[in-house]
């Protein structure tokens, strides 16, 4: 060690000496200044990648899968109601929910490693969605015979799906969302490290410049000038890349992933509302859980019901999601709060009915009806659902067209920026190598 810093001394007594040592200093400088600057780049554009192609489809499936289920619920309740008189449609909604619900755990379990937390609750849903379709089997079979028993498992099988199943589902949702969370933070990293080397390269090009021209009075370099522009160039194409991709990325995230959270969180709230609604008139006034389970489920969903409160001023997840819901999302939102109102004052009548005049057929009739598919809670319910969907829809489409393409500008970036920092250091050592010749 003592031997090689004598040799270093030695060599930098010397003016060539010195101009090879500081061909080498900004060589390192330049080369790591575009190394780093390309691999902090790249980590980014493969955050950016996974938000797209991975962390914000898994958490919009797992929000489906919960959506599915509560939706299967309800429909399987409302047809329950309806017992022989059950419309197709109304079944092969059912049907397709437990379907779609079955394929997307199927799809997030493969595409989900053993060791993460998520497996608990993909397991969990895997094993006991037949366990609440069989169960469900039963309660229509005992229900189109006129066996009372069919009420006792239509009310077990959704037991099970509000204490076993949804929670599974809200917890793989919200795993899957810390995930996307974690993700966008990694692509919206500000590449400090290469800001750091960009800044010391800087320094080296004008301080080795400066003593040339002390020195020898001539006031440029070409190799040292060209150093310095390939460095700020990239530099400069860091900066532009990093300001727009997470621009990009915040808007993706502003008007789509929040706002799609907390719409999903509307949904299911409304779907597990018209569940204890209709359970409720599956119980026949045997228990009033579920009409107390109704109550505080439309509280958590849009607060006061009172529709001479416009929504926007009230509380619960509904108003919440309007808050947050960009632009062109809101006349959906609008829609489905109109509609809501709707369902709300055709259920208080259908309440009214049975609890205030004994009138249960009434009641049942106000709720759901296989031949009026338009002055019902359920016809109401229905449209709140589907222009709650139509909203979802627009804001996953905000978010593809914010976020794709993030990845591909953060690789380019980091190609380019590679490229500069090789540049600026053959353009500095040509430039220092013009030096040295003098000195032969």
């Amino acid at each position: 060690m003592r031997g090689a810093r004598a040799r270093l001394a030695q060599a930098t007594r010397t003016p060539p000496g010195r101009l090879r040592l500081a061909g080498v200093v900004l060589a390192v400088l330049t080369v790591a200044f575009g190394g780093l600057t390309a691999w902090q780049l790249e980590s980014r554009a493969q955050a950016a990648d996974r938000v797209v192609s991975h962390s914000q489809p898994l958490s919009r499936d797992a929000a489906e899968i919960h959506r599915s289920l509560a939706d299967a619920a309800t429909t399987a309740a409302s047809g329950f109601l309806l017992a022989g008189a059950e419309p197709r449609d109304v079944r092969a909604r059912y049907e397709q929910d437990l379907a779609q619900a079955a394929q997307l755990v199927s799809q997030a379990a493969a595409r989900t490693t053993a060791t993460s937390p998520a497996q608990d609750s993909l397991t969990r849903l895997n094993q006991q969605l037949p366990v609440y379709a069989g169960l469900v089997e039963s309660a229509r079979a005992d229900n189109r015979q006129g066996i009372p028993l069919g009420g006792a498992y239509l009310r077990y099988a959704s037991e099970q799906m509000q204490t076993v199943l949804l929670p599974a589902a809200a917890e793989l949702t919200t795993i899957e969302n810390d995930e996307l969370a974690d993700d966008y933070a990694s692509a919206r990293a500000v590449p400090w490290g290469a800001y750091v080397l960009a800044v010391l390269a800087l320094a080296a090009l004008g301080w080795v410049q400066l003593t040339l021209f002390r020195r020898t009075n001539r006031v440029f370099n070409v190799g040292l000038l060209g150093a310095t522009a390939a460095v700020l160039a990239g530099t400069l194409w860091l900066a532009v890349a990093g300001l727009t991709t997470g621009a990009d990325l915040a808007r993706s995230d502003r008007d789509g992933a929040t706002p799609l959270r907390a719409l999903n969180a509307a949904r299911v709230d409304a779907l597990t509302a018209r569940l204890a609604e209709n359970l409720n008139l599956v119980a026949r006034g045997s228990t009033a859980t579920y009409a107390a389970q109704y109550t505080d489920l439309v509280k958590h969903l849009a607060g006061d019901p009172s529709s001479k409160v416009p929504m926007a001023q009230r509380t619960g997840s509904l108003p919440n999601a309007m808050a947050l819901a960009p632009g062109a999302a809101q006349e959906a939102l609008a829609t489905a709060a109109t509609a809501y109102d709707s369902w709300q004052q055709k259920q208080l009548a259908a309440h009214n009915a049975e609890v205030d005049n004994a009138d249960y057929q009434g009641a049942l009739n106000q709720t759901v009806s296989a031949t009026d598919g338009t002055n019902t809670a359920d016809a109401a319910f229905n449209a709140t659902d589907r222009a709650l969907a139509q909203a979802a829809d627009i804001e996953q489409a905000r978010f593809t067209a914010a976020a794709d393409g993030t990845a591909g500008e953060l690789r380019l970036a980091a190609v380019a920026a590679a490229l500069l920092g090789l540049a600026a250091a053959a353009a500095a050592l040509r430039g220092l190598g013009r030096r040295l010749a003098e000195y032969r």
